[in-house]
């Protein structure tokens, strides 16, 4: 039979894994057994040619399903059903698709929202439209590349709150030489000692004397540990210590309000990247990430027939 929708998918991928699976690809063969997919249906790649039609339509279940609080992940592909998952399942839902999930709150707050303009706790996200009859393609499309970005950023995250520090403070100094700090050459920025760093973790030389300098400091928190302002003021102190004064401070998780009001007090030209925007930027720039697919959309050369 033709591969089932990612909705459909939902209820035997929950009730697979509260069963004993762990992953998505270990309970691929119970999905084609349940369906009855052929070789040939579950052999079909995406156009990218990247996976298969039937994992990557599981793996996006799993994930609605994991904004809805119905599942967690303590390391990445592996997934346990979590309590509210038990709950929903004991009592025998018929299905569960995304009509069924805007009844929890954190799938409300993930579905409906996109990108906030600004990363600081200041700004709100802004509510996602709703899909309606008369959207175009180009809205649809949008509206769904959005989606993929979110999810992404959020797998990223992740995956940053298990790196290992040291590993974490290299990818904070690759991200910003990809942005173009040191004019992106890899020779012009270092990680400092790991002990006795004085609160620096990196350095980034803007010219090829050495004579500016991007200090880096990176912390690597969980996300219900923020940045507090004794933070911002002992990195301030290190920077004064080297005769510094431009500095990045790059957390996993986020700053508090009198974190950000602070760095507005001191002449220290400092920039706060937290964990959404960290993910974002490693998105923007490609650090952590590649493109699988692309596509184009093509409309009538006007200047073609004009001639006639």
């Amino acid at each position: 039979m033709p591969i089932p929708d990612y909705q459909t998918l939902m209820l035997p991928l929950l009730k697979l894994l509260a069963e004993g699976h762990d992953s998505v690809s270990g309970c691929i063969p119970a999905l084609r057994r349940q369906f009855d997919i052929s070789d040939s249906e579950a052999q079909e790649l995406l156009p990218s040619g990247s996976t298969t039609v039937l994992a990557n339509r599981a793996h996006w279940a799993r994930t609605y399903l994991s904004k809805s609080g119905l599942l967690e992940s303590p390391k990445r592909g592996r997934h346990i059903v979590t309590e509210l998952g038990r709950q929903v399942l004991a009592k025998n839902p018929s299905e569960i698709s995304n009509k069924f999930l805007e009844q929890f709150q954190d799938f409300r707050e993930w579905r409906n929202t996109s990108y906030p303009v600004n990363f600081n706790e200041e700004k709100q996200p802004t509510p996602r439209p709703r899909a309606v009859e008369s959207e175009t393609p180009e809205d649809a499309m949008l509206a769904a590349s959005a989606l993929i970005e979110r999810a992404l950023r959020d797998e990223l995250l992740e995956l940053l709150y298990r790196m290992d520090p040291i590993r974490f403070e290299k990818l904070i100094l690759d991200l910003l030489q990809a942005m173009g700090f040191g004019k992106g050459r890899i020779d012009r920025g270092r990680l400092t000692a790991t002990s006795g760093d004085g609160g620096i973790d990196g350095i980034i030389h803007e010219d090829a004397l050495g004579l500016d300098a991007v200090f880096i400091q990176a912390k690597r928190y969980a996300r219900d540990i923020k940045v507090g302002r004794p933070d911002i003021q002992r990195f301030v102190g290190s920077l004064t210590g080297e005769g510094a004064s431009k500095g990045v401070f790059v957390t996993t998780s986020d700053f508090s309000r009198e974190a950000t009001q602070y760095i507005d007090r001191v002449q220290h030209r400092l920039v706060l990247i937290n964990g959404q925007r960290l993910a974002q930027l490693m998105i923007e720039h490609e650090v952590g990430v590649r493109t699988r697919s692309t596509y184009k959309i093509r409309s009538v050369d006007e200047d073609y027939f004009s001639g006639e």
